[in-house]
């Protein structure tokens, strides 16, 4: 999408988790995409003229590029293959808005469980946005170090898993990742935040959630994502993260960790489920 104009879109239906922007497709149309940016889990379209548009894919949602030959697009630099079966078309129940990119290439956006978001907006508005002005710093950002997470768990009494799980401490860390960075550091999820501080300064413990966080992330890119359901990249492949889960969805499984063993066991935080070794994590 980046430096291509939308020659069309379509809407093929009226909201998604909420409704469209007002005259969203018309607003769009013809416009070039500037750039392409992310901000926690949205998507940041910025839109010649001066709007922003807003993309988040929800529990289920999913692009697809189609090529104009009727291929799918594979990742950048990389091969291209002929559409997996089953990938979406545009014509299904469930693809929702359709971007037509000038040159003939289809972008699909389907969500089967329509949990997905749209907005559209001016770019001045983005700092005070309801949906952004809120969130903490980037999991992979330089604004993520012990001395942040250290002031920032000082006072909290929350579980650990509930308080990484916090976008405003941090923004776009998941279920999936908070558990396996805690099984790395080998912290309880039960354990109360504060309790992993100093006055003093960083703990050994912060500064090892700290690489643990980054480290689980960099791995997860770079496997392409977790696909659990339906979860499938723009260029219709799965991803391959859950084949190194070490925790999550193990349980009953004996722990990896050399000389431990012990089964690894499920409870429920906060309505989501958590993972973790009673023996390794403390």
């Amino acid at each position: 999408m980046a430096g291509c104009v939308l020659e069309d879109v379509t809407l093929r239906r009226k909201n998604l988790r909420f409704p469209f922007p007002k005259n969203m497709a018309q607003r769009l149309r013809g416009k070039r995409v500037e750039a392409l940016t992310r901000r926690a889990k949205y998507i940041l379209a910025r839109i010649e003229g001066g709007e922003i548009l807003l993309m988040h894919l929800g529990m289920s949602g999913r692009f697809t590029i189609h090529q104009p030959n009727g291929e799918v697009q594979g990742r950048p630099g990389e091969f291209h293959y002929q559409m997996p079966e089953g990938s979406p078309t545009g014509d299904g129940p469930h693809d929702h808005v359709i971007f037509q990119m000038a040159g003939g290439t289809r972008i699909v956006y389907t969500d089967h469980r329509r949990f997905g978001i749209m907005d559209l907006f001016a770019e001045e508005e983005a700092e005070n946005h309801k949906l952004l002005s809120t969130l903490g710093v980037e999991p992979m950002g330089n604004a993520l170090t012990a001395d942040y997470l250290n002031e920032a768990f000082r006072r909290k009494h929350s579980p650990l898993k509930a308080a990484l799980l916090d976008q405003k401490i941090i923004a776009g860390l998941g279920n999936i990742y908070v558990c396996e960075a805690l099984f790395r550091a080998g912290l309880s999820p039960k354990r109360l935040a504060h309790t992993i501080t100093s006055e003093a300064g960083p703990t050994a413990r912060i500064e090892r959630l700290v690489r643990t966080v980054r480290d689980v992330i960099s791995e997860a890119i770079e496997a392409g994502g977790s696909t659990l359901r339906d979860y499938a990249q723009a260029d219709g492949e799965l991803g391959y993260f859950q084949h190194s889960f070490q925790v999550y969805d193990q349980e009953g499984a004996a722990c990896c960790v050399p000389g431990c063993g012990r089964p690894i066991k499920r409870i429920v935080q906060s309505g989501r489920s958590t993972f973790y070794c009673t023996s390794c994590q403390k």
